[in-house]
């Protein structure tokens, strides 16, 4: 037998030995003339998803699942492509589970987030979700999608259905109507049930409600997502709130985009980590996600009393038209400037989108006041906030977080990473910078330059982390056997390019990204092969 022959045959032992794991089987090589392998990802540095340390491996792919993680190398001539990973990281693609996919349907490839990594997606957080949802789950699946997606049954949707934005308790017959939604739901495919407390009509909701209709989708292994009540002033109620759902519906939990908001609160996560640790102690499943930022992001109408909210938009311009309710509203947002999401600043407040002059979009409170010629006062905010509403709304970005506050939640054992971005198209709008750089950011700044996490363990909280507390299948690991969603990095140059000032700048350093198999940024350049699923939770 010549050498050639030998080094192939000792190559091919190699390359069976390495993927014997892939459901008990080895790959079979016997048909003459064929590759083994669609894609070999070649030397790279294999950053698994369960937090153990790096090591060097080639990984093979074959249709949409990994199909070889071998340390010892494979002969890349075995394979139809092959990507040098010489020097980067090879880690399971990321799973955002806070993700505002509302714009599927028209930016189905998702090029915002495959292009951070991402490849699974879970939408209809906040309590907003599609409905019903089995019809909207057929028709993307029909278009094809960029990513993985899934979705949650949205609270506040239900409500809405059933009760409008009445500000009371639903009837018996009301609440009844509920349970069957969030059940019909949960058989349509959904993994749980999400909360907006702090939006219409969630935050007319009490915990007996909450916790009825949390139970509904226990039987069918789903969590519970909230966003809080109050992330300001009446933070450490809320999450006790959040927490006393999980221990009375015997649901796991997770504290979504979790944060400290308004000055008077900064430092209060210490006090809200412990208590996610006491009740962990004490039996309840709880969890947390966030995003890298010091600002969050929502409607204007977030800076209004709740209250004055109660029947929709039309129904606060009327109760404005009184002075007396005009004074207690206007009373209330001035408030809410100076000790919520305000930040006593109105250069605080920072327009993303505004349909009705685009000119501010980017700009900021402060900036509307001066160019209208007004003190750029609380309580002339307050009145711009009003005025905003009557010419059909806006959103905002709120600069009113500290950073300290952010790196103890990230640090916490519990704390997964997930944008709460939204799909966008490059110059739609000013976004925040979320929607293009969550993911590289904890990569390039929060592990590589500032230390916070370990990179094995940053991928953990993005990966494994999210995927588990799902219930994903076969997502979340770079393991034989899994998916091949996949992400190629290169830890020394990862980043996120979005700012405040200039969103618009999809990050670098991910090279190579793969879902199901299918390759869909190469080298840096995008491909819209619509590679991805809809992910429908399986129920017996």
């Amino acid at each position: 037998m010549s050498s050639r022959l030998c080094i192939f045959g000792l190559a091919v032992l190699a390359q069976v030995l390495a993927a014997v794991t892939l459901n008990g089987q080895a790959v079979d090589s016997e048909k003459a003339g064929e590759y083994e392998w669609d894609i070999m990802i070649r030397g790279g540095t294999v950053v698994d998803g369960t937090g153990e340390r790096r090591f060097v491996a080639d990984v093979a792919v074959l249709n949409d699942q990994i199909v070889a993680v071998s340390a010892v190398p494979l002969d890349p001539g075995l394979s139809r492509e092959v990507i040098d990973a010489t020097g980067k990281i090879v880690s399971p693609g990321f799973v955002d589970i806070h993700t505002h996919l509302d714009p599927l349907l028209t930016l189905p490839g998702g090029e915002s987030h495959v292009r951070q990594g991402v490849t699974t997606a879970l939408g209809g957080p906040d309590g907003t979700a599609p409905w019903p949802l089995e019809q909207y789950l057929d028709r993307a699946d029909e278009m094809g999608v960029g990513l993985n997606v899934g979705y949650m049954v949205g609270h506040n949707t239900v409500r809405r259905e059933v009760i409008g934005l009445e500000d009371r308790a639903p009837s018996s017959i009301e609440l009844a109507q509920m349970q069957d939604m969030v059940v019909q739901g949960m058989l349509e495919g959904a993994w749980g049930i999400s909360t907006g407390l702090k939006y219409l009509p969630g935050v007319f909701a009490g915990l007996d409600e909450l916790v009825a209709l949390s139970r509904m989708v226990v039987p069918y292994g789903g969590f519970y997502t909230s966003h809080l009540r109050d992330e300001g002033l009446g933070l450490l109620e809320s999450v006790s709130e959040a927490l006393e759902i999980g221990r009375q519906a015997e649901i796991p939990v997770v504290l979504t985009h979790h944060k400290v908001v308004g000055q008077p609160m900064w430092g209060s996560s210490r006090t809200t980590l412990a208590m996610v640790d006491s009740a962990r102690i004490a039996g309840t499943d709880v969890m947390i996600d966030q995003y890298p930022y010091t600002a969050s992001h929502s409607g204007i109408t977030i800076l209004i009393p709740a209250w004055a909210m109660e029947g929709g938009t039309d129904a606060l311009l009327t109760r404005m038209e009184d002075p007396l309710l005009a004074d207690s509203i206007l009373s209330g947002i001035e408030f809410n400037i100076r000790y919520d999401r305000g930040g006593n600043d109105l250069r605080r407040v920072q327009f993303s989108r505004v349909s009705w002059d685009t000119s501010l979009e980017g700009k900021t409170l402060h900036d509307w006041a001066v160019r209208d010629g007004l003190e750029p006062t609380p309580a002339n905010g307050a009145k711009l906030v009003i005025e905003s509403v009557r010419r059909g709304g806006a959103n905002g970005i709120y600069h009113a977080m500290e950073e300290a506050d952010v790196e103890a939640i990230m640090s916490h054992p519990q704390t997964m990473i997930g944008s709460d971005g939204r799909l966008v198209a490059l110059g739609d709008g000013h976004p925040h910078p979320r929607w293009y750089g969550t993911f590289p950011r904890v990569l390039g700044l929060y592990s590589r330059e500032r230390g916070v996490l370990e990179l094995e363990e940053a991928v953990h909280k993005m990966t494994n982390m999210p995927a588990r507390r799902i219930g994903l299948p076969k997502r979340g690991l770079v393991k034989t056997g899994w998916f091949a969603d996949l992400v190629v990095f290169d830890p020394e140059t990862v980043i996120d390019r979005a700012t405040f000032q200039e969103p618009h700048q999809y990050p670098i350093g991910i090279d190579w990204v793969m879902v199901n198999g299918e390759i869909t940024v190469a080298d840096g350049i995008y491909r819209d092969l619509r590679s991805g699923k809809i992910l429908r939770k399986e129920v017996s």
